[in-house]
């Protein structure tokens, strides 16, 4: 990755590690899943109107959009309405890094080095030691939330797969586009579990209550800066390197997301959880980034990362 990649790379880790911020700010005044329809839809309403779509196969913009927009957000507001501490969720969401190289392996063909498998295997420790520290604090209700996040993290792998297989030649307008594809059926299932009412209500009386100000800027921030900027630089990633060159920036993302929650919101982390995250850390960050050049090209599926930036998409093929 070149040296501006990097530090792309890098702005992405501070809007998504600052996004759970704005996510606390949110579900502490609106309802989950209409928080996660409510994030998406004031995106999608101007972009069915005014961006044209994006010149990609549609079955990899719906599984783009199903696994990092409404599977990913589903499980993870779900999780933090229900007590996952805002930084803790910001450690264990990006297991989508490992997530992203075990299903670029088996539905790509990149193939990983002994030394990915031993640092997904670290990793998957890691979260073990989560999961068995909140299950000593709070029972099920803290492990629960744990296991939601991760799924959140499988859906954002699944998302991760859609946008290599997509290779947009215009990241920005993919992600928008990816935008459109969760409201319906996270207002479907808002309307469903929360009443369909509620939301609206609440979005209804916002501007009346300090806690509902704080809501929408944390969905203005959601929205604009962790959505469209955040998402759209990500795609522009994805589409020119390895999913596992990629998906393993994304663990430093908790850094940003447990120093934000530790100076802003006064958590703090237990022993056992800070272990566990250094171990998911450790694993990720050496065994997932370690793997030589050119190991990870996939079977007859795609272009290279050194192939221009305007080749079409015409040249994917699905797996198998």
């Amino acid at each position: 990755m070149s040296p501006r990649h990097r530090l792309v790379a890098l702005s992405v880790v501070v809007l998504w590690g600052l996004n759970f911020l704005a996510i606390h700010y949110g579900l502490n005044y609106f309802p989950p899943f209409f928080l996660g329809a409510l994030r998406f839809l004031v995106i999608a309403v101007p972009v069915v109107l005014f961006v044209p779509r994006p010149k990609v196969p549609v079955r990899w913009l719906l599984l783009y959009g199903i696994g990092f927009g409404t599977l990913q957000f589903v499980f993870l507001f779900l999780a933090m309405h229900l007590g996952m501490p805002t930084g803790l969720a910001s450690l264990v969401l990006p297991s989508s890094a490992p997530f992203t190289v075990v299903l670029g392996a088996l539905l790509l063909g990149e193939r990983m080095t002994a030394r990915q498998v031993l640092g997904i295997s670290v990793a998957v420790c890691g979260m073990a030691l989560i999961v068995l520290d909140r299950a000593e604090h709070s029972a099920a209700a803290g492990v629960i939330p744990v296991l939601l996040t991760v799924a959140g993290g499988l859906g954002w792998a699944f998302g991760n797969i859609g946008s290599r297989l997509a290779r947009p030649a215009d990241p920005l307008r993919f992600t928008l586009w990816m935008s459109v594809v969760p409201p319906l059926p996270m207002l479907a299932l808002s309307a469903v579990v929360e009443g369909p009412a509620t939301g609206w209500v609440a979005l209804w009386h916002s501007l009346s209550s300090t806690a509902g100000r704080e809501a929408l800027a944390g969905l203005a921030y959601i929205a604009l800066l962790g959505t469209i900027l955040g998402s759209g630089l990500w795609s522009y990633l994805m589409a020119r390197y390895p999913s596992s060159t990629v998906a393993p920036i994304s663990l430093l993302v908790p850094v940003v997301g447990i120093a934000a929650s530790a100076a802003l919101l006064g958590e703090r982390p237990t022993g056992l959880a800070l272990a566990g995250a250094a171990v998911v850390l450790g694993g990720c960050l050496v065994g997932l980034t370690g793997a030589r050049p050119g190991a990870h090209a996939p079977r007859n599926t795609a272009p290279t990362s050194q192939e221009p930036p305007h080749v079409t998409t015409d040249r994917v093929r699905s797996p198998g």
